[in-house]
């Protein structure tokens, strides 16, 4: 059966198509807050990192009721390095919300997202968002998603075509563009889901069955299960089984019971087949775990997600500055943080090289893995990471590398760099279309060929490109990709850097210190103007001398540093270097931090190279 009083949805769309700000709308006119409840916008973005960046990194769950249905919304990110968040939420849901920007139309982490929800069996509504734009194609654009929805096998789905035009930043919704815009609030699509999206279907008299597909964590009752009930009901303080991978289970009790209510959760003692629920007392409870009655132990389906596509080696920082910033140094400490970052990073991998301390971290990409950089050194740890790899794998004895489809929209003036800088990284042109004075270029590009490639576009256009990615396929190993053009300074010295040594340095690089900056011997200090590296002295200080002579004594004119975000820096390093993450700074820096340890592992491979 389906209960008709539960609507079960979850909001999917590119990045910065206006999920989070259609939810924002939603509360504002659901008539559940007063006006000082709900302050600023993107009120579900709570994470700083969130608010900082402007994007959404997690899955939030709130419920808001309308017509006496709850309708339990899932918020999503949009962002393709994230996708394994759409992925274990999307179980929960029966309908989805595909917002597309009504002048940019489906971009490539559209059709991921809504292929996601088509495998899942969701009904689609289309929301063509942002038509207040003065470059708003509206109905170009509802034709894209309309050929979108027909190109991934939605046909079943075609017949009974529901959409919705709608500006969630004015707050108001229509049927029809073309009628007069009497309507001024968001009611045509509330109806239009409590209408069109079918409510859970569920089991009411079979025993209980939920499926784990998030955790939450509270410092006073340790792990909080999240999932939708598939089957039966669950009361407070009953026992339950655990089902785990490889068939363990565990017995449990339900300490506390919630369901989801506006912006946060209430206290219930029963819940039934169709809610949305969060479990506390199961104390070693993972996502894709079934949690059912004990009398009946019944497993659902685990959670699949796809596999990461990008590598990078974390380990403990062994800088001669290691532990002045951070509290948590040691390996045992990182290992820890990161297998705990594992029970709700279902995109994460982590595997242990042989014979080393270091772990090997895998993502969906550079943004992904940065996110849970940044994080551990807002926490308090230290930390060395090298440069991102490609995962390669082996298939019918043929070695294959993740391909992306690369969006690339340029003003048509600068699309010529574009052009050569792309194919430098081995890619193909699949489609051009001009829109106006901009292009939109789709590439096929290996993965190994967009590390390092934004930064170079920005700086080749002026910061007029946008870029937009998706994984694609495996396909086989392309040739060598060209590295890093330039090669960098090293320090000779430990010290703090003065303006006397920089001044004689810039000449002939761009720096990434300033005076008074702490270096050490092994680290990068700047940019070289040629291939080679170079190894520098920047805490060398003028001789002073009792003679004073008119031009000698010239004010020193330095030029700012350049300072790396911690993406551009992973994206920055090559092989033989590491990027130092600590609580206060981000710093480059050579593996081998002697030059003469360097100069002898060149030979050595030289020699092993057969030279």
């Amino acid at each position: 059966m389906r209960r008709s009083d539960i609507r079960n949805i979850v909001i999917v769309a590119h990045v910065d198509h206006g999920k989070t700000t259609l939810v924002d709308c939603l509360l504002r006119q659901s008539g559940h807050f007063r006006e000082t409840e709900l302050k600023g916008e993107q009120i579900l973005d709570t994470n700083d990192l969130e608010r900082e960046r402007g994007i959404t990194i997690l899955a939030k769950n709130i419920a808001l009721s309308y017509q006496g249905i709850k309708i339990n919304i899932i918020d999503t990110p949009g962002h393709a390095d994230f996708g394994g968040e759409v992925e274990r939420v999307i179980r929960m849901a029966d309908g989805a919300l595909i917002l597309v920007d009504a002048a940019e139309g489906p971009m490539p982490q559209t059709r991921f997202v809504v292929s996601k929800a088509l495998d899942a069996g969701l009904k689609p509504i289309v929301v063509v968002n942002k038509v207040d734009r003065s470059d708003a194609r509206a109905y170009e654009v509802l034709d894209e998603a309309f050929e979108l929805l027909m190109e991934l096998g939605a046909d079943h789905q075609l017949d009974d075509f529901p959409f919705v035009f709608c500006s969630a930043k004015q707050g108001f919704a229509t049927l029809d563009l073309d009628q007069d815009q009497t309507t001024t609030t968001m009611k045509p699509l509330l109806d239009l889901i409590v209408n069109e999206i079918p409510g859970p279907e569920v089991e009411q008299e079979g025993p209980f069955q939920m499926l784990v597909t998030t955790l939450d964590w509270s410092e006073y009752v340790g792990r909080i299960a999240i999932g939708r009930i598939q089957s039966g009901a669950v009361n407070q303080l009953q026992q339950v089984a655990l089902l785990q991978d490889r068939e363990q289970v565990k017995r449990h009790k339900v300490s506390e019971l919630y369901t989801f209510d506006k912006l946060g959760r209430t206290r219930v003692d029963q819940a039934t087949a169709g809610d949305v629920v969060a479990v506390v007392g199961l104390e070693d409870v993972e996502i894709g775990d079934t949690i059912c009655d004990p009398g009946k132990p019944r497993p659902l389906p685990r959670l699949t997600v796809d596999e990461p596509t990008l590598e990078m080696i974390f380990s403990i920082n062994s800088s001669p500055f290691s532990g002045r910033d951070g509290k948590y140094v040691t390996t045992r400490q990182i290992r820890q943080r990161l297998l705990k970052e594992l029970e709700r990073n279902v995109a994460l991998n982590l595997r242990f090289p042989d014979g080393s301390d270091s772990f090997a971290v895998s993502g969906r990409g550079i943004l992904h893995l940065s996110i849970l950089i940044e994080t551990m050194r807002r926490e308090g740890f230290e930390l060395s990471i090298g440069k991102p790899r490609v995962i390669v794998r082996e298939k019918d004895g043929r070695k294959q590398e993740p391909f992306e489809i690369l969006n690339v929209e340029i003003p048509t003036e600068r699309l010529g760099p574009v052009m050569e800088m792309v194919g430098e990284c081995r890619g193909s042109l699949v489609e051009m279309q001009t829109r106006a004075s901009h292009s939109l270029a789709v590439f096929s590009i290996p993965a190994r060929g967009l590390i390092g490639l934004r930064t170079r576009l920005l700086n080749a256009t002026q910061g007029t490109v946008i870029l937009h990615h998706r994984f694609a396929e495996y396909q086989s190993v392309e040739g060598d990709i060209p590295g890093r053009g330039n090669g960098v300074m090293v320090s000779t010295s430990t010290g703090r850097a003065v303006a006397f040594a920089l001044g004689g340095l810039q000449q002939r690089a761009d720096m990434f210190v300033a005076p008074g900056d702490e270096v050490y011997e092994g680290m990068i200090v700047g940019e070289n103007s040629r291939e080679n590296d170079l190894c520098v002295n920047p805490i060398k200080e003028k001789k002073l001398t009792n003679m004073r002579a008119s031009g000698s004594d010239d004010n020193v004119i330095l030029k700012p540093p350049r300072r790396l975000s911690l993406e551009a820096a992973l994206e920055y390093v090559e092989e033989d270097e590491l990027v130092e993450v600590t609580p206060q700074q981000i710093r480059l820096r050579k593996i081998l931090l002697k030059e003469s340890d360097r100069r002898r592992q060149t030979r050595q491979g030289s020699k092993g190279l057969g030279f």
